[in-house]
């Protein structure tokens, strides 16, 4: 290896050294403050706490954050379970089968895409009091997975156009249908991608904020998101046990992320370039 090489090399571990201090640091950072009381938040707001007051992350969890944790992770739950498989079976029959109008109807689930969800909020807000499901999880979770499936179909379809058909045709010969091809082959092929996708849907109805304000009235069926409005309306000078429950908000998405991370990159960049 050049010294020209080294050098590069070099400045490009800096480059990212730096570049993960500015992501990790802010949520250590925020960890730490929520051990801090007010005094110490203020006069010591970037050293570590002086008293460490784990007690903050308990009062923030019995001042409501706990209800709107479980709250969240019950709609999230259900809506990446949803959206999975009921995306990965489109994806499976966009990706395998040859029907007419099959190049309509996949337009039709792109267009998808280009719906921004603030363009239906009134429409389906009056929808959800007709049929009755306004304030309610369902008024939640149907909404989440209406908006996210057609990018999950997306990406799933471009990943199973790589899977070769002699596998396929190989479990038909050897007497399986189509379901069994679906659940036995492609899925198990597929986990990079579906993990991808069960990732971002989780982050966006995680931190999803205006449909969960709007179509849910009753404060104990509400996310974290508004949760954490109300917390903060009322516990506007405790910033110890705010930024507890920001923590508390903010860690399982980063453990997911963690556990999850090397099927995320995987499955985008296998999927990224196939058509």
């Amino acid at each position: 290896m050049t010294i020209k090489d080294r050098m590069i090399r070099l400045v490009i571990l800096v480059w990212f050294a730096l570049f993960s201090l500015t992501i990790i640091y802010p949520m250590i950072w925020l960890g730490l403050s929520g051990l801090k009381s007010n005094s110490d938040f203020f006069l010591n707001t970037w050293s570590l706490p002086k008293e460490w007051l784990w007690g903050n992350y308990k009062a923030a969890w019995d001042a409501g954050i706990g209800q709107f944790f479980l709250n969240s992770v019950l709609v999230s739950t259900v809506s990446v379970v949803t959206v999975m498989l009921l995306g990965s079976m489109a994806a499976f029959g966009l990706s395998r089968f040859r029907f007419k109008g099959m190049n309509v109807l996949l337009i039709i689930i792109l267009c998808g895409l280009m719906l921004a969800p603030q363009v239906g909020l009134i429409s389906l807000y009056k929808m959800l009091q007709v049929i009755g499901l306004y304030n309610t999880y369902w008024a939640l979770i149907l909404p989440y997975v209406s908006f996210q499936l057609p990018f999950s179909i997306f990406l799933m379809r471009s990943y199973f156009l790589s899977i070769p058909r002699e596998l396929e045709e190989s479990a038909i010969i050897d007497g399986c249908n189509n379901w069994k091809v679906y659940w036995h082959i492609i899925v198990p092929m597929g986990k990079p991608i579906i993990a991808s996708c069960a990732l971002l849907t989780g982050m966006n109805v995680w931190n999803e904020f205006m449909f969960a304000l709007v179509f849910v009235e009753d404060s104990s069926l509400r996310t974290i998101p508004v949760g954490l409005m109300n917390l903060r309306s009322q516990l506007n000078t405790n910033f110890g046990i705010q930024l507890a429950g920001l923590a508390i908000s903010a860690l399982p998405m980063i453990i997911v992320y963690i556990i999850f991370q090397r099927q995320f990159v995987r499955g985008l960049t296998a999927g990224s370039v196939k058509g």
